[in-house]
């Protein structure tokens, strides 16, 4: 018998106050140890399911579980779900409120009411994790928006959550941050930590995600992120495009620059490496002196 998806919502549904559905009959679960890309076109109901699984919003019908359990909406029930789910918001702005850094990411533990050393434990291991130790003491006001991402990223670490759920965390990033970020993440999940993430991106979902689920009308599909980034149905139906390196492989595939059972290039560097190892097409060497046509 397989183990239990760690978070799951079954026939779920909600609309907010006097508005139409926003999410209908929608089955969505997070597997441990699997990296999730949910995408979507904007409102497509990504934030209100991220929001759904971290308990922030309850369904209208259906259930959220975990662990295969239904998730009781009162005081118990959602602490442990809290210290299971964890989400970060897309504007670290929206979620950071206390006076320095160190006190900020304290927070959630202090509110679980864990002892001073475990606290101190915990959020010297979350800014660790994110690489800002350095920060502890500066006042959150004074930090970049690179920092107040990590630092809210560092917020749901230390909350120690088998499941982080992040909305958009690259989205502002210069491609340094954003690569510094994803290594922070690859840390995280080597260290026990399931991700899901939301993007528009995605080039990123392809490179990044073990499995991704696209949001549309119709509901949500799930499956590895090369096979469902490949599928443009329902890409079209989600609004997005193919991802640059599903569009290079076929290309490189159909001229047989590619062996078969060999994955395409996810990158430009990919690809550069990759034409350095493919012989030039046959035909005379041109040289300086060969006239043009």
């Amino acid at each position: 018998m397989s183990e239990p998806a760690l978070v799951a919502l079954r026939e779920a549904s909600f609309s907010y106050e006097d508005g139409p559905p926003v999410l209908s009959g929608l089955d969505f679960e997070v597997r441990r140890g699997r990296t999730l890309a949910l995408l979507g076109r904007n409102g497509s109901g990504k934030t209100t399911l991220m929001r759904l699984l971290s308990g922030g919003l309850r369904p209208d019908t259906g259930e959220l579980t975990l662990r295969g359990r239904p998730v009781a909406y009162d005081r118990k029930g959602l602490t442990r779900l809290r210290t299971t789910v964890q989400l970060v918001v897309q504007d670290p702005d929206d979620q950071l409120f206390a006076a320095s850094v160190a006190q900020d990411v304290s927070f959630g533990p202090l509110n679980l009411g864990l002892p001073d050393a475990e606290v101190r434990a915990r959020v010297d291991e979350a800014l660790t994790a994110l690489d800002i130790g350095h920060l502890a003491d500066r006042p959150t006001h004074l930090l970049s928006y690179g920092q107040r991402k990590r630092t809210a990223i560092a917020g749901a670490v230390a909350m120690r959550p088998e499941v982080l759920v992040l909305d958009e965390p690259t989205a502002g990033l210069d491609p340094d941050g954003r690569e510094r970020l994803l290594t922070t993440l690859g840390g995280l999940c080597e260290g026990g930590t399931t991700v899901v993430m939301a993007t528009h991106d995605v080039d990123l979902a392809l490179l990044w995600a073990d499995d991704a689920a696209l949001l549309t009308p119709d509901g949500v599909s799930t499956g590895p992120a090369a096979a469902m980034l490949a599928r443009t149905d329902l890409l079209h139906r989600a609004g997005l495009r193919l991802p640059w390196g599903v569009v290079v492989e076929r290309l490189l595939r159909a001229r047989g620059l590619l062996a078969a059972g060999d994955d395409g290039p996810r990158t430009p560097e990919e690809l550069a490496a990759l034409a350095r190892t493919v012989p030039p097409p046959p035909g005379p060497a041109r040289t300086a002196d060969t006239p043009r046509d």
